[in-house]
């Protein structure tokens, strides 16, 4: 292999979307709908990323995973269990609110019959005035909460923190939280598609009827010991570091090969413009450097650009 791999993304209709995104170098959104989520990486059942272009062309993550895993994601990897690729990536516009939700516990997902996510957000774009709502205000109880779910007034129990393009936080399963209206949001996450909605605003859905809500379920994962997490500062330096996924903000000058030795590395512009073997990326774009590439240079255009660089845990 001697190029990077770069996926179609998939477009995702959502209430609360927009059509920011199609701001970004290289996206397309469908016409005339909100667009909440691009897929940018994803190995599930019911969608799939493709090889955009290349020598593996029309391939699928899956495929890759399954069958060409030391050549492309790198020998650390070759005895691992996991069916799929462990990771989902997304980019998300939100222009409206997103509901306030929670994801359940590793402990507790599969007898609520869901799947445990953990996840990671870089606010790659923040409008002035953007805030997030993240873990509970301290001293809120469980018995308070449940008060003010029932009386409709659940936003005075969130931790509400303003944020700005640059920043990131991270976001464990079990916390509370709801992203704000005027984030464009990269998310990295383990492979799961299980939200517990606890609370909507009194939102109708694209059908125009209340969008189902997850009261049971949210209580049982949302963690009432969690109060007023700290969203981190804009500069480089380590994202996340977590049993699923490592991700740090590189700012690079000169040329630089972003991987962990004899791994992989999934890679996103979030300043400036790059080359990766000759191919151009922009902001917003999304590319992989395969483990068994010789050399697997980044090259800023320009003085300096920055990237988030994500991989797993070995």
């Amino acid at each position: 292999m001697d190029e990077p791999i770069l996926f179609q993304t998939i477009s995702m209709e959502r209430v609360w979307g927009g059509r920011r995104l199609e701001n970004l170098a290289g996206k397309v959104l469908p016409p005339g709908v909100p667009i909440g989520e691009l897929w940018e990486v994803v190995d599930r059942k019911d969608a799939q990323s493709i090889v955009s272009g290349g020598a593996l062309k029309g391939v699928s993550l899956h495929e890759l995973w399954t069958s060409h895993r030391t050549a492309v994601f790198g020998e650390a990897y070759s005895s691992s269990t996991a069916p799929r690729f462990p990771l989902l990536v997304k980019l998300l516009d939100a222009c409206e609110k997103l509901s306030v939700q929670v994801h359940p516990p590793v402990n507790k997902a599969a007898k609520l019959g869901g799947e445990p996510k953990t996840e990671a957000w870089y606010f790659l774009d923040s409008l002035p005035g953007a805030s997030i709502y993240a873990g509970l205000k301290k001293g809120v109880t469980r018995e308070a909460f449940e008060v003010l779910l029932e009386s409709g007034n659940v936003e005075s129990a969130l931790h509400q923190v303003p944020v700005a393009t640059g920043e990131s936080i991270f976001i464990p399963s079990g916390r509370l939280h709801a992203i704000g209206e005027g984030n464009v949001i990269i998310e990295v996450q383990q492979n799961s598609d299980t939200t517990y909605r606890v609370f909507d605003w009194n939102r109708v859905g694209l059908d125009g009827l209340p969008r189902a809500l997850h009261i049971k379920e949210s209580m049982d994962s949302i963690d009432f010991e969690d109060f007023e997490p700290r969203v981190e500062s804009a500069s480089e330096g380590l994202i996340a570091n977590c049993p699923f996924f490592h991700i740090e903000k590189a700012r690079i000058s000169e040329p630089a090969d972003l991987r962990p030795s004899g791994r992989f590395v999934l890679a996103v512009v979030v300043e400036g413009t790059v080359t990766c073997l000759n191919q151009k990326m922009e902001r917003g774009q999304f590319f992989l450097i395969p483990a068994s590439v010789d050399q697997g240079c980044v090259i800023p255009i320009g003085e300096s650009a920055s990237l988030l660089v994500c991989t797993l845990p070995t």
